[in-house]
C-alpha cells in the first residue's frame, strides 16, 4: 500500500512538473520549434563554418544567427512595414478618386469577350451615381483593407517570433553537440535499437520539407521578380519577395502575379498584362509543380493535402511561423508512420 502511494505520488509530482514547465515555455513554444527546424535544416552549413573557423563554436553560431537575421528577418520586417503603409495610402487614394468625381473605365474592359459590354455598362451606371459608387467601394474596400492589414500584423508577429527563434538558434548551434548526445541517449531508452534510424528519418524529413518550401519559394520569387521587371511592374523586387513569402501558401503566388496582371490591364498595357498572365501561369506557378515535389520527395513522399493542412493549421496554431512548423510536424509524423509500417511488414 505504501509503495503504491509513493508510486502515485511520484506520478503526480512528475505531472505537475511537466505541466508547470509547459505553462512556462508555452509563450516561447513556437519560437523553440522554429529554431529546432531551422537548426536541423542548416546543421551541415553550421558544421562547415565550424571547420572554417578552426573549431570556434561561438563565432560559427553567431555567424549563422546573424545570417538568418539578414536573409529572413530583415526582409520580412521591411515587407510588413511596406504592406501596412501602402495599403492605407492605396485605400485613401481610391476614396479620394471616388469623391473627386467620374472615374473613366479602362479601355480594355469593354473588349473582354462575352461579358465585356455588360461590365462596361455596369461601370458607367456606377460612375453616374457617386453615392452608389461610394457604397460599393465601402463594401469592397473596407473588408479588403482589414484583411490585408491583418496580414501585415501577422507578418509583424512573425518578425517577433523569428527574432526570438534566431536568439534560440544561437544556443542550439553553440550547444548542439551536447543536445544531440542527450537526445540520442533519451531516444535509446525510449525507442531502443531503432533510435538511430528514427532520428535519421526525422532529420532527413525536416531537411527535405524545409528545402522544398524555401527552395521553391526562392525560385518562384526570383522568376517572379524577373517577370515583374520585364513587364514594367513597379516595385518588382518587393513584389518578388512577397511572392517568396506567399509561395509558402499553396495558392499564394497567383494572388501576386494575378494582381500585377490586373494592374497592367487597368493601365491599358494589355499586351504586358497577357504576358504577365502567361509568365505567372507557366513559369512562376510552374516552378511550384516541378521544384517542390523534386526537393521534398528526396526525403519524404508528402501528400499535397498534408502540406495544405500543415500550412493552414500551422498558421492557426503558431501564427506566421506556422507555415514552417505545421508542414514539418505533419511530414515527420507521416514519415515515422511509414517507417513503422515498413518495420512491421518485415517482422
Amino acid at each position: 500500500m505504501e509503495k503504491r502511494f509513493e508510486y502515485f505520488a511520484h506520478l503526480a509530482v512528475m505531472f505537475i512538473l511537466v505541466a508547470g514547465c509547459f505553462l512556462v515555455l508555452r509563450p516561447f513554444l513556437a519560437a523553440i520549434m522554429l529554431a529546432t527546424v531551422v537548426c536541423v535544416s542548416t546543421w551541415p552549413v553550421y558544421r562547415w563554418l565550424v571547420r572554417k573557423m578552426r573549431g570556434s563554436l561561438t563565432f560559427a553560431a553567431l555567424t549563422m544567427t546573424l545570417s538568418l537575421a539578414l536573409l529572413l528577418i530583415l526582409p520580412l520586417a521591411l515587407t510588413a512595414y511596406s504592406l501596412a503603409d501602402n495599403i492605407t495610402a492605396l485605400y485613401d487614394g481610391i476614396k479620394q478618386a471616388i469623391d473627386a468625381g467620374y472615374i473613366e473605365p479602362p479601355g480594355w474592359l469593354g473588349k473582354i469577350p462575352i461579358i465585356g459590354e455588360s461590365l462596361d455598362n455596369y461601370w458607367q451606371l456606377l460612375a453616374s451615381s457617386r453615392a452608389e459608387m461610394r457604397a460599393l467601394a465601402e463594401r469592397l474596400l473596407a473588408p479588403s483593407k482589414d484583411f490585408l492589414l491583418a496580414g501585415g500584423i501577422l507578418l509583424g508577429q512573425g518578425v517577433l517570433q523569428m527574432s526570438l527563434a534566431a536568439f534560440v538558434c544561437f544556443f542550439f548551434y553553440r550547444d548542439g553537440e551536447a543536445l544531440i548526445r542527450f537526445i540520442n541517449v533519451a531516444m535509446d531508452r525510449i525507442v531502443g535499437t531503432s533510435a538511430a534510424k528514427v532520428l535519421d528519418t526525422i532529420s532527413n524529413t525536416v531537411q527535405g520539407v524545409m528545402y522544398g518550401l524555401l527552395g521553391t519559394g526562392l525560385a518562384q520569387g526570383l522568376v517572379a521578380t524577373i517577370g515583374f521587371a520585364i513587364a514594367g511592374v513597379p516595385a518588382a523586387l518587393l513584389l518578388g519577395f512577397t511572392t517568396f513569402l506567399f509561395s509558402l501558401i499553396p495558392i499564394g503566388p497567383p494572388l501576386i502575379w494575378g494582381s500585377a496582371a490586373l494592374w497592367l490591364f487597368y493601365t491599358s498595357s494589355t499586351g504586358w498584362g497577357i504576358f504577365m498572365l502567361l509568365w505567372g501561369f507557366f513559369l512562376i506557378s510552374g516552378v511550384d509543380n516541378v521544384v517542390k515535389p523534386l526537393l521534398i520527395s528526396r526525403s519524404s513522399n508528402l501528400p499535397f493535402m498534408l502540406i495544405l493542412f500543415g500550412v493552414t493549421g500551422g498558421v492557426i496554431a503558431f501564427g506566421f511561423v506556422g507555415v514552417f512548423i505545421g508542414p514539418t510536424l505533419l511530414a515527420v509524423g507521416f514519415s515515422l508512420i511509414q517507417e513503422w509500417q515498413t518495420r512491421a511488414s518485415k517482422a
